[in-house]
């Protein structure tokens, strides 16, 4: 998919054929964004984790660039409840808007606030999510998380 051509991206829920797709997103993603970042997990184990578990029983949005077949997945958002837990963008699509329909969507999904974690390495990921509002909270040395990786949680709160 050439992301310089002039494509409609559709976001919509995923379904079951956008699970290998959507791996593939984050995979790219996480490659691109996060290279000092050991992944604790196999590419094999993230697109079985995808297809088992995140698209059958999370709430994952999908930006699909494609005819509607999951072929044309670029981005995915995965929301529970005020946790935004995952915002990829393939790296070819970023700063094209998509992660400003996804932060919209989560805002709307969840009115009341949004919590979520990134990690202090990701320096972009500060920028982009304090232009949309979020505030950091909290910084970890990563001991919790299965990457090891310091992080940092940002809070958005609606304006009263």
């Amino acid at each position: 998919m050439n992301p310089d051509s002039e494509v409609v991206v559709t976001i919509r829920r995923a379904t079951g054929p956008d699970a290998r797709p959507a791996a593939d997103v984050w995979l790219r993603s996480f490659a691109a964004a996060l290279p000092t970042v050991v992944s604790p997990r196999s590419a094999d184990d993230v697109r079985d984790y995808f297809r088992d578990v995140v698209v059958p029983l999370r709430e994952i949005w999908v930006a699909d660039a494609g005819d509607g077949d999951g072929g044309g997945i670029v981005g995915l958002m995965v929301i529970n409840g005020d946790l935004l837990s995952q915002l990829y963008l393939d790296p070819d699509w970023r700063g094209r808007g998509l992660g400003d329909r996804f932060v919209g969507l989560a805002k709307e999904r969840s009115p009341e606030g949004l919590q979520l974690w990134t990690f202090q390495v990701n320096k972009p990921a500060h920028r982009f999510y304090e232009r949309h509002g979020f505030v950091a909270v909290e910084f970890t040395d990563g001991s919790t998380n299965e990457e090891r990786e310091p992080d940092v949680r940002y809070v958005w709160e609606p304006k009263s």
